[in-house]
């Protein structure tokens, strides 16, 4: 099962979390320790312990669902913490599922709201409205598509609390969470623990962030790339559905889901769209920022802002990316017809040359088949081998001139 909220504290280089367990009274479901282990703390009594590290400051990772219960606590943490809440219209954009990227700011603290793109398991949030593509049908289709999961991801940006509003399946928390751990310093996790074990590939690689929005921007970053790892599956099987459009021999009946198909490629244009949008409003209220008046403090706001322009252009690659598909499904339906109507000006063209060939030869037989006293060769004994003597060689004469026009050849394959 995993933690409906984790909470970190970031001092320097050190890294720590808080071992919770699930709070029975708030979610009612099972602990995940034995409520006698110490280490382990309910949510609401870890909310109540929280304090802020000396040079540091604190992530809060927390699902949904357990945000809408834990709503007064964490209110009333934020308001020890900082000073000041999340106001009521946030809160309610954080709780919202259909909530498109967007970003927003008070004086206190900035608010970015970030919809995924990536494969999903099936483990949302209770009533997930919204969520997953809903331009497919049940059969049909690119499977791909259905699979991908638009969740909004909420990140609210205090100068040392960062608090993170998820799906209940957020991979990407737990990764990042356990990459995070590993490059403190901290051994990986123990095979019965709910946390994800590290990439040891990647694994302190970057180090730690040095504040809220530095944190922010390399979940993003981890957000997009997420789907960037789905590129090579959507593109194999839209190459796969061209190649079954284009092929001669296959009867392509099921025209709704590729219709369906090519409103989800639109749906995922604007949500990248959006993302790109919220990013930009994001830089432009970073430029904003006071000048810093120390070098640290100057080299740590230029971080941000070419981290900031880094996942910008990995969004620009995914926008790319998805018109470039939206674009080749509509290039596909546009060649199927193409290739539908040129295979019947083939026909048609065969169908045109045998009707004139075969017209002289009924001129002549009609001729022949008057019923007048006096015609030439009517009353020869060699007459009908005359007659057909001459229609095969109009026949021959015209399948020759037909063939020279090339009105008879086919198409090279």
């Amino acid at each position: 099962m995993k933690q409906p909220l984790r909470i970190f504290t970031i001092d320097g280089t050190s890294v720590s979390e808080t071992l919770l367990a699930t709070d029975p009274e708030a979610t009612g479901l099972p602990l995940l320790q034995p409520s006698t282990t110490p280490a382990r703390l309910t949510a609401l009594a870890a909310l109540q312990q929280l304090r802020l590290p000396a040079h540091g400051y604190l992530w809060i990772a927390c699902a949904r669902a357990q945000f809408e219960v834990l709503q007064t606590q964490l209110q009333a943490t934020l308001q020890a913490l900082t000073g000041t809440q999340v106001l009521d219209l946030h809160v309610s954009d954080l709780l919202n599922q259909q909530l498109p990227s967007r970003y927003d700011y008070t004086s206190q603290y900035d608010l970015l709201v970030f919809r995924r793109l990536e494969a999903g398991n099936g483990e949302a949030d209770p009533a997930p409205v919204a969520q997953a593509l809903h331009h497919l049908p049940a059969r049909g289709g690119l499977p791909i598509l259905r699979r991908i999961d638009t969740s909004p991801v909420g990140f609210v940006v205090f100068d040392r609390v960062l608090l993170t509003i998820h799906p209940g399946d957020f991979a990407v928390r737990d990764a990042y969470a356990a990459r995070l751990l590993a490059a403190a310093g901290h051994s990986p996790p123990a095979p019965d623990s709910t946390q994800v074990s590290p990439d040891s590939r990647s694994a302190g690689a970057r180090g730690v962030p040095s504040q809220p929005a530095d944190m922010m921007l390399r979940i993003v970053n981890q957000m997009v790339d997420s789907y960037l790892e789905l590129r090579r599956d959507l593109t194999q099987q839209l190459d796969h559905w061209q190649a079954e459009l284009l092929n001669p021999k296959t009867r392509f009946n099921n025209w709704n889901a590729l219709l369906s198909a090519r409103l989800s490629l639109h749906h995922l244009d604007e949500i990248c769209e959006d993302q790109r949008s919220a990013v930009q409003d994001w830089i432009e209220s970073l430029k904003t920022w006071p000048v810093a008046n120390t070098p640290l403090s100057q080299r740590e706001h230029e971080l941000l802002l070419v981290r900031s322009r880094d996942v910008l252009e990995h969004i620009e690659r995914v926008l790319h990316h998805v018109r470039r598909l939206e674009q080749n499904a509509e290039a596909t339906v546009q060649m199927h017809f193409n290739a539908q109507g040129h295979r019947t000006n083939e026909i048609m063209r065969t169908l045109t040359a045998l009707t004139a060939i075969f017209l002289p030869l009924n001129l002549i037989a009609g001729i022949f088949g008057m019923n007048f006293d006096f015609i030439p060769l009517l009353h020869r004994s060699n007459g009908f081998w005359l007659a057909m003597v001459a229609m095969g060689f109009t026949a021959a004469a015209l399948v020759v001139f037909f063939w020279r026009k090339r009105y008879l050849e086919r198409s090279a394959r």
